[in-house]
């Protein structure tokens, strides 16, 4: 059948549908995109003719996000036309849907088209309300081309055996929400650096900018008056910055071992100087981190899962609009706090060099990381069922 080019994602001319497997995705928040996206690419890793499809609502405002073949965008309204289209188009194998299972065609057309379905995350919010308690509940009807449901609340779960949808085709599962896959490391250097370092105090500031050097060193310089033995790591947010940041630090008045250069940290070095390339070595040391690349107000940010997955209390600046979510959740946990200033920098890496203080705040973002690992691992197995599932249905057509 002869696809055709028009689709509900509101664009006049559509990107052509790649050749392979297709996996859509459809979200309503910045962290349920980058979750989802974040799932795609993990299944990416696992079948490499897989592309990923993303859309979501158009009152949605993304910022930085990346990790999606094609991001289309909002979905045009819902209806048979619009749907028919959409599908003819893009010919997805499976749908991972988050948000309200409200589009009566478009779930009419999956179901038809026996297309798998996954909706996942589903809060109370967000069920369907009984159209009248007087007429039959059309909920049923309206899910039931579902493949499975899953919510992280029970209240839902209830809700929805009582409208008739099957119980088995239901799982309570944890919110979805962005998991780490944190960087791994030289275990033989993890371990010989701890031994030299015993009990000396350490803190990272890494993903550093070349224009945030100054304000690191000069909140170092006032950290070890009070903190004498105070070791900072500073690792670069870019290789080509090294050449300069070592004359910056060369300058600084500081003492300096320079990692690349195959130093390793002295009792009288304050400094240790790295490129981004050890990060897991690095946050796996220091109890404390700043993510950096955030000093300037306008900076988009690094993602802080893998400070928070590697056991660091997380410092930031404001600068962190690509991950302003991620950040709001690990500020709520307890396991992040921004910083606006030199002085709050320094008075901040002083206050968690207390190690019950820095453990709560790591603690706290380690749970906050991992509560969602089994969701997505829920979500990748399912995917994958129902893409092998509908490849051996092709095969034995």
């Amino acid at each position: 059948m002869q696809r055709r080019t028009t689709g509900t994602h509101r664009h006049a001319n559509p990107q052509p549908r790649p050749k392979g497997e297709l996996l859509w995705v459809h979200a309503t928040t910045p962290e349920r995109y980058q979750a989802l996206c974040d799932i795609g690419r993990r299944l990416k890793s696992l079948r490499p003719d897989l592309s990923v499809l993303a859309s979501w609502d158009s009152e949605l405002r993304l910022t930085g996000t990346v990790g999606c073949d094609l991001p289309i965008g909002p979905l045009a309204e819902d209806t048979t036309a619009e749907t028919r289209a959409f599908l003819d188009h893009w010919q997805p194998d499976v749908c991972i849907w988050t948000g309200p299972p409200t589009r009566r065609n478009l779930l009419r057309q999956l179901r038809e088209r026996n297309i798998g379905v996954l909706l996942a995350d589903l809060t109370e919010a967000e069920v369907p309300n009984r159209a009248s308690r007087w007429l039959p509940d059309q909920r049923k009807r309206l899910l039931e081309g579902l493949n499975c449901i899953l919510t992280p609340s029970p209240a839902v779960q209830d809700t929805l055996v009582r409208a008739g949808y099957p119980a088995e085709r239901i799982e309570i599962a944890g919110p979805l929400r962005m998991s780490a896959i944190p960087p791994g490391c030289n275990h033989d250097e993890l371990t010989a650096l701890q031994q030299a370092l015993g009990s000396r105090p350490v803190w990272l500031a890494a993903h550093v900018k070349r224009s945030e050097l100054p304000t690191v060193l000069d909140a170092h310089r006032k950290a070890l008056q009070l903190l004498h033995r105070l070791l900072l790591v500073v690792a670069m947010d870019s290789y080509d910055d090294l050449g300069k940041a070592r004359q910056q630090l060369r300058d600084s008045g500081l003492s300096v071992a320079d990692w690349e250069a195959g130093e390793t940290p002295e009792d009288h070095n304050q400094v240790l100087l790295a490129d981004g390339d050890d990060l897991g070595l690095w946050y796996r040391l220091s109890p404390v981190a700043l993510v950096a690349s955030s000093l300037n107000p306008a900076a988009l940010g690094q993602s802080p899962l893998d400070a928070a997955a590697l056991g660091s209390a997380i410092l930031h600046g404001p600068g962190i609009h690509a991950h302003r979510d991620l950040y709001e959740r690990l500020t709520a946990a307890g396991a992040a706090r921004a910083i606006g200033t030199e002085d709050a920098l320094s008075d901040a890496v002083v206050d968690l060099s207390a190690p019950d203080k820095a453990a709560r705040m790591a603690l706290a973002g380690w749970q906050s990381v991992t509560e969602s690992a089994a969701t997505t691992d829920t979500l990748m197995e399912k995917v994958q069922d129902l893409l092998d599932q509908r490849e051996d249905s092709h095969a034995g057509a």
